[in-house]
């Protein structure tokens, strides 16, 4: 009787593991089924979640000119999904004022992008992916948080403009950017630039240059390298002198120094004859000018013009030449006297 009692305990002890094991398996499996239908589901909701905005997307796109345009202004867009790959047929961005944080990598799927328009938004940087948009000729980021410019947007060969102004912390550009051949408009305004990068300088097709409201302390000596420069913006920087080889920017028209620290202008800028406009107003000149003969009825604007304009910098280079050579007679006559004085006593 004992052997069979052990015997049919060893028996229950078996039957017992297995039923254990048994149990375990099937709510392993069943685990294992509820997980594979919940990720069933989850991909099942994100592709519906994808055409939903994908859907959304579509709408937000227009022809216009014979271009493809996706427009979006004052909605919550602070990433871009994935799924607008499925439109990189699209020529140009419109995304104003969305809250977008960050420029997706996938951007350089999009090789037919014309224009890439993101201004005023959250964007804190340029992805180096943004080199492979060889065919954008329009890249707008004013209005954002971006503090560095990736080398890799060097290699945008078509890229015509560039407009970065109002970037938190953005004061310098890598010299890539440079290779840029046609790049012909630039805005820089409302940044902490303390000089004008070299790169700049050797855009060779620049022609429109703002830099106003940044911290510039002087400007380069060869900035006549410039030579399409026809344009350039200089308000509200720190400016105490100008180089004397801003003459020999033949093709500049439009010259705006207002509110700097100027103390003189160079008398070789008498011979600037294309230099159609120019501000010098708000600056601490050595000299106090005042243009005779203001036109009375003439409004407030063309006075101011006048006053601080181009013929303002002509008449002061020859007050300033007149009042010099009196100094510089005065002294003479002084050291003269001085002189005579000192033999009379011997």
């Amino acid at each position: 009787m004992t052997g069979v009692t052990v015997c049919c305990g060893a028996v229950n002890s078996i039957k017992a593991l297995w039923e254990t094991r048994i149990k375990k398996s099937k709510d392993e499996l069943k685990k294992e089924i509820e997980q594979r239908d919940r990720r069933a589901v989850g991909r099942l909701t994100g592709a519906w979640e994808d055409r939903i905005t994908l859907a959304k997307l579509k709408e937000k796109v227009v022809t216009e000119e014979g271009r493809v345009i996706l427009r979006i202004e004052q909605e919550e867009w602070k990433t871009l999904p994935p799924a607008l790959v499925q439109l990189s047929q699209i020529q140009e961005w419109q995304l104003h004022r969305i809250g977008l944080k960050k420029i997706p990598r996938f951007i350089s799927s999009f090789e037919s992008l014309i224009v890439l328009d993101l201004s005023r938004n959250s964007v804190t940087e340029i992805p180096k992916e943004i080199g492979k948009l060889t065919r954008l000729r329009e890249l707008f980021l004013s209005y954002n948080k971006v503090s560095c410019v990736p080398e890799e947007l060097g290699c945008c060969e078509n890229l015509e403009k560039l407009e970065l102004s109002m970037n938190e912390n953005l004061d310098e550009l890598p010299t890539q950017l440079s290779n840029l051949k046609k790049l012909y408009h630039l805005d820089l305004s409302m940044n902490q630039f303390t000089t004008i990068p070299d790169c700049v300088v050797n855009l060779p097709s620049l022609e429109w240059l703002d830099m106003g409201s940044n911290r510039l302390e002087s400007l380069p000596e060869d900035i006549h390298r410039m030579e399409k420069l026809h344009t350039l913006w200089l308000p509200r920087n720190e400016l105490e002198y100008l180089p004397d080889n801003i003459c020999r920017m033949q093709s500049l028209d439009t010259l705006v120094l207002s509110k700097n620290k100027l103390r003189d202008i160079p008398p070789l800028m008498e011979g600037m004859s294309n230099l159609r406009f120019v501000n010098f107003r708000d600056n601490p000149l050595t000299y106090d000018v005042t243009l005779p003969d203001l036109k009375e009825d003439a409004d407030e604007e063309e006075n101011d013009r006048e006053m601080f304009g181009r013929e303002f910098m002509h008449f002061y280079i020859q007050e300033a030449r007149k009042r010099g050579s009196q100094t510089f007679t005065s002294v003479i006559n002084v050291t003269l006297e001085g002189v005579s004085e000192t033999a009379s006593s011997l």
